[in-house]
């Protein structure tokens, strides 16, 4: 393909250029109408945040800026008119022709798309700025707390007869964090203790030196959840049971006896001291 003539590429620059200039013509148009409809935006929602004394004060304020603002623009454009028809300035008219042109031939080229304006964020109905419209990932549902009868039931369960926090939440169904915190809420100290096979750990102790708060209570079987296996021997091993939860017994001397209901023939005394 042969090279464009020197008449060639001045009829297709002058083309680009007729082109451009539409195109540059309506940019700035749309530009300029979006920066007042986001000015007007700004100024309603700024006096609408007020009421009262205030909402007329802020009014007026709008108003003496709008005023000023008017002074300075037709007193710019009255100098600049004035400048170029007495022929003081030509250097103005000539910058302003050959920087629309450059302006135009850019617009002209046949991969050109406009800006996109600037967006404000959404202004909700009180005047504040909105959030991102970008939804914020839910956070996670926190463990739940552990209530004082779990905590009861669940040592009674476990206890060897000591039980660590962390055996504690397991069985109950939550975290260590929210079994502390439960222990905690209560005012049950909680120290190193030792489990029978699982060694020394942070925890409660159990048997004759159960808390106040912790002993062992009859109705407690009520709120034993379902479908957890109880377990009370030395060694913590989880057994098939054939029935779930507790029974709780009140003895003759004024202690509790713990049955399992899932091997009836073995049970977990406790005695008040």
């Amino acid at each position: 393909m042969s090279a464009p003539t020197t008449m060639q590429w001045i009829r297709q620059a002058g083309q680009r250029i007729s082109t451009g200039s539409g195109r540059l013509a309506v940019h700035l148009a749309a530009q300029a109408i979006d920066r007042g409809r986001r000015i007007w935006r700004r100024a309603t929602g700024w006096l609408g945040e007020a009421s009262g004394i205030s909402w007329l004060l802020r009014l007026a304020v709008l108003l003496a800026a709008a005023a000023i603002l008017r002074k300075i623009v037709t007193a710019v454009a009255i100098g600049v008119y004035v400048r170029i028809d007495s022929g003081a300035a030509p250097w103005l008219m000539w910058g302003a022709a050959g920087v629309w042109v450059v302006a135009a031939y850019r617009c002209g080229q046949d991969d050109w798309e406009p800006k996109k304006p600037a967006t404000d964020a959404p202004q909700p109905a009180d005047g504040h700025p909105a959030e991102a419209a970008e939804e914020q990932p839910e956070p996670a549902a926190e463990p739940p707390l552990p209530i004082l009868p779990n905590l009861r039931t669940s040592l009674a369960r476990v206890g060897t007869p000591h039980a660590h926090i962390a055996a504690l939440a397991a069985d109950i169904g939550t975290t260590p964090e929210r079994v502390r915190e439960a222990l905690e809420k209560w005012q049950v100290p909680v120290e190193p203790v030792r489990m029978k096979g699982r060694g020394t750990s942070t925890g409660v102790k159990g048997g004759s030196a159960v808390h106040p708060a912790l002993a062992p209570r009859p109705e407690d079987a009520a709120v034993v959840a379902a479908g957890q296996a109880t377990n009370n021997d030395n060694n913590n091993a989880e057994e098939p049971t054939t029935e779930k939860g507790v029974r709780v017994e009140r003895t003759q001397t004024g202690g509790y006896r713990i049955f399992d209901l899932a091997d009836a023939h073995r049970h977990h005394r406790v005695d008040q001291s």
